[in-house]
């Protein structure tokens, strides 16, 4: 499919955009309302994905982290849905675990997906019905079928009493990774058995490690267990947990939020 390849491309030559700012001087700055950092970098990666995305798919509407939102791209019937550089933290702190992250919807639902990291040279792509890849070897969720035997990638938060019907926080071992696009793809990957984010989920955050849990043969909802629509008027989700069926079932069984 032409989209994998025009997002394959794009992402590796971000890579070489921030990679030419990691760990150098460079301005960095607080957004708005408390919406985190933001970077030289991470404005640099989104004009170029935005001019040589849209260049390729000049039909295609466009949502990303970095570029001020428009109503157009309700309109479109295949949006490219972008972070930059998700993990902006991780960036700035000289840490590696920051990725690229970039998908194609059509109709709300992902059907291409590249999450590439740079600084360890992993590149994930996932196409609807064909799979999805870690550097063109195919990769498969966990098997892994009961909570108490489970490794889940979610922040400490989680493991708040009022969160868990039992009242049990200590239903499985909790892990964390900053990156939001790089949990999912490990999920993908089958190095979690699951991950878990409750709250404000945004698109470009998640829609991609969503198409790649889903082609490993894993399944991805909101935090309700209810499908998430992407390009929505929101840009967001209500959460999203994702990892093997059963285990997914098994978290959205068990959570009360």
């Amino acid at each position: 499919m032409q989209d994998l390849k025009n997002l394959k491309i794009a992402a590796l030559q971000a890579g070489n955009i921030a990679l030419g700012y990691f760990e150098k001087n460079y301005k960095t700055w607080d957004k708005e309302a408390g919406a985190g950092p933001v970077t030289e970098a991470d404005l640099e990666v989104d004009n170029f994905l935005k001019n040589f995305l849209s260049n390729c798919e000049p039909d295609y509407g466009w949502l990303s982290e970095e570029t001020e939102d428009s109503s157009t791209r309700l309109t479109k019937t295949k949006v490219f849905i972008v972070d930059p550089i998700d993990g902006t933290r991780s960036f700035i702190a000289g840490d590696e675990t920051w990725a690229h992250s970039l998908a194609v919807v059509e109709h709300g639902i992902p059907i291409a997906a590249v999450i590439y990291l740079p600084k360890m040279d992993l590149l994930y792509t996932a196409e609807a019905g064909k799979g999805a890849f870690l550097n063109g070897k195919k990769i498969s969720v966990s098997h892994i079928h009961e909570l108490k035997d489970a490794e889940i990638l979610a922040k400490k938060s989680i493991l708040k009493e009022n969160i868990w019907k039992s009242g049990d926080p200590a239903l499985f071992r909790q892990r964390y990774r900053p990156s939001l696009a790089y949990r999912l793809a490990l999920v993908a990957e089958g190095k979690f058995d699951a991950m878990i984010a409750l709250g404000r989920s945004w698109e470009w955050d998640i829609c991609a490690g969503h198409l790649l849990v889903s082609e490993a043969g894993g399944t991805a909802t909101d935090s309700l267990g209810d499908e998430i629509v992407y390009n929505s008027t929101i840009g967001s989700s209500k959460g999203i947990v994702a990892g093997g069926p059963t285990i997914h079932k098994s978290v959205i069984d068990e959570l009360d939020v």
